[in-house]
């Protein structure tokens, strides 16, 4: 119970820092071109060096097993919520396809289990950042598209978050020693990502139309899908798989129950289709996710 009060406190942290963006950007005091710039600074700079940080361990024997064991479960919680979607969302609904299959792991799930659990939790979550950010940009753009080839390799290969894994991961297993000065600039810079990403977020907000977009039942539908139906699914996989601590576990299990992510946004712009849908979903599934997360993560408590 007592971390699922802690998580409550983060919701209404959360909730304060998005209603600071959606009205800062109201009143005018953030831009669209402030809000890209705040944007480009959470991808490029803030993200990367977190992954970094959480990686960057001394590497034993226990850290190995606990990468190998993350892995496994990532690729168990990412494939049920790429078949979930599939059987739910037919072709001729690509957003709603893309939506309910990513979540916003960089934005979202990282600062929400930063805080929850400490930075230490971030290292079992780092290949679900891989596996995101690789499969939006290939299964992800095939989804929208229907064109297998769309799919870029080259957009996955230079994205931020997946060079700061590798460079992480090859600072783990050549087992270079970190230095204080080191870690002071990662813990001012990384401790800009929470603050930043949920302005953001009510940024974000602030540029939809609030009321036609609670006025659509699809919405809803969608955010019953990407936050209850995905996690829960994964939450019942994860009790019988023997493998994991119950933190690992807890931490991978939170980014399945994430909001939509954001890059939806982006890439619908790119390929020519439903941006307003696709920033409704963001929108209205993060503001949703403040409801459901406590719920979720007490779940947890219990079952794992």
């Amino acid at each position: 119970m007592e971390i699922v009060l802690l998580l409550l406190r983060q919701i209404i942290i959360m909730f304060v820092m998005m209603v600071i963006g959606f009205v800062f950007y109201k009143r005018g005091y953030i831009t669209d071109q402030g809000a890209e710039d705040i944007k480009q600074i959470i991808v490029h700079l803030i993200l990367p060096l977190l992954v970094i940080s959480s990686l960057w361990l001394k590497r034993t024997p226990e850290n190995v097993q606990d990468l190998l064991h993350s892995t496994l479960l990532t690729i168990v919680g990412m494939c049920v919520a790429i078949i979930v979607s599939m059987l739910i969302y037919k072709k001729n609904n690509p957003i709603m396809r893309f939506a309910a299959t990513f979540g916003n792991i960089g934005v979202i799930g990282i600062p929400m289990i930063q805080a929850t659990f400490g930075d230490g939790a971030v290292f079992y979550i780092s290949m679900m950042l891989i596996f995101v950010n690789t499969l939006q940009f290939t299964l992800g753009v095939y989804m929208l598209t229907g064109d297998a080839s769309t799919m870029s390799l080259k957009k996955v290969i230079h994205n931020p978050v997946v060079i700061a894994v590798i460079i992480g991961l090859l600072l783990f297993f050549l087992n270079i020693p970190r230095v204080p000065l080191i870690d002071s600039i990662f813990e001012a810079t990384t401790g800009l990502n929470l603050p930043l990403a949920l302005i953001l977020c009510g940024v974000y907000l602030a540029q939809s139309d609030v009321i036609a977009m609670i006025k659509k039942p699809s919405l809803y539908f969608l955010c019953v899908v990407r936050l209850l139906l995905i996690p829960l699914v994964t939450l019942v996989l994860f009790r019988f798989i023997p493998i994991g601590n119950t933190l690992m576990k807890q931490a991978i299990f939170l980014t399945t129950a994430c909001p939509v992510g954001s890059n939806i946004a982006i890439l619908a712009s790119y390929y020519d289709s439903d941006y307003k849908l696709a920033v409704e979903t963001v929108c209205i599934s993060t503001l949703l996710c403040l409801l459901t997360l406590p719920f979720i993560l007490y779940l947890s408590t219990i079952i794992l």
